[in-house]
């Protein structure tokens, strides 16, 4: 569905028509018309055409944002370091900082052809052997990030990869306080855990670009089964790449406990390389010690905890944007569980 400017949530077109003619004057930006297409459990994301060309806009979501997240700035940067590796990410055309426009910063790159895949239901009519082809593509491409040199692409001060581990653990400690609505116990247990174990574990990670929430649903893929595109890239870092493997993996276990209505089971589809068939490429192909996965997915529990803690805070504060938000509380009790049960694999 088009959104006309009185109706669209966090996009009023008759403001953003000025900066987009200046930025993409081959536009035809009297017609231009726009579809939200992700909203609210992330940034918003729209669909914008002039009837013959198309853009895609990122902006922050509405309402309770939780302090260093949704930063327009870390994507389109991060983006642009990497458009000549062998990262696939979309074309960039403009960043507006101007808060003024949309009442937040924003950003337009190149609508690539391609769609993301989430669930083993959308995975399923390609057949098991596209399906592999696309996950074993998804896992190299992971270990191909992870290969790129931060200081090679301009990216050696994007983060502080000394302690990074230590204070991923006080951050999203940090960022689920702010959400507060209610107790959970575990997540205190698992914080304690967490901090108690990072220090070892940093001592023994190699740094490196980190996306920050790498899964299928993060790439486009085309019907040639190419991944043309990884995108959402809002908590990008250089830091330990090994989260970026955990998070993955965490969300198909979790997948199984909640259900893909909450979180996605692309791995759980006929065909999908297993859990220890992802491991094993990701190492072959990296070169990154695994040793201490365990840690890593219990730092990977609690931080897709504290994120869905804050969408549950904002969706209870009448804050969240399209359908799907109504359950989310529901997953953090038994992914702060499974976070606890990681820690104790190695």
């Amino acid at each position: 569905m088009s959104l006309r400017d009185e109706e669209s949530p966090g996009l009023e077109l008759a403001r953003l028509r000025p900066w987009f003619a200046e930025t993409l004057p081959q536009a035809r930006v009297g017609t231009l018309s726009a579809t939200l297409v992700t909203g609210g459990k992330s940034n918003l994301t729209y669909r914008l055409t002039d009837g013959e060309a198309t853009w895609i806009l990122r902006r922050p979501p509405l309402g309770h944002v939780l302090a260093t997240a949704h930063d327009m700035g870390r994507e389109y940067a991060v983006m642009s370091a990497l458009a000549d590796t062998p990262v696939p990410v979309p074309r960039l055309y403009g960043l507006c900082l101007d808060t003024g426009i949309l009442g937040a910063e924003f950003y337009v790159m190149e609508a690539v052809d391609g769609r993301p895949y989430r669930t083993a239901a959308d995975l399923a009519p390609l057949g098991p052997g596209r399906v592999r082809r696309i996950s074993g593509a998804l896992v190299d491409t992971l270990a191909d990030l992870h290969t790129v040199d931060p200081d090679a692409v301009g990216l050696g001060g994007f983060g502080r990869p000394e302690g990074f581990l230590a204070r991923q653990v006080a951050r999203w400690r940090r960022q689920m306080g702010e959400s507060y609505s209610r107790d959970l116990p575990d997540a205190v247990a698992l914080h304690a855990a967490l901090e108690e174990r990072a220090p070892a574990a940093d001592s023994a990670a190699r740094p490196g670009i980190v996306h920050g929430d790498f899964r299928l649903d993060n790439v486009l893929v085309d019907s040639g089964d190419r991944l043309r595109a990884v995108i959402d890239w809002e908590l990008a870092t250089v830091g330990d790449p090994v989260t970026d493997l955990a998070l993955m993996l965490l969300y198909t276990r979790l997948a199984r406990l909640v259900g893909p209505s909450i979180a996605p089971d692309a791995g759980d589809a006929p065909g999908f390389l297993s859990e220890k068939e992802v491991i094993a490429r990701y190492a072959a192909r990296s070169g990154r010690d695994l040793g201490d996965l365990g840690f890593h997915l219990g730092l990977a529990a609690f931080k897709l905890a504290a994120i869905l803690e804050g969408v549950h805070y904002r969706h209870l504060s009448g804050q969240t944007v399209g359908p799907g938000f109504d359950r989310i509380g529901e997953a953090i009790h038994p992914l702060l569980h499974a976070g606890l049960v990681a820690l104790k694999e190695h």
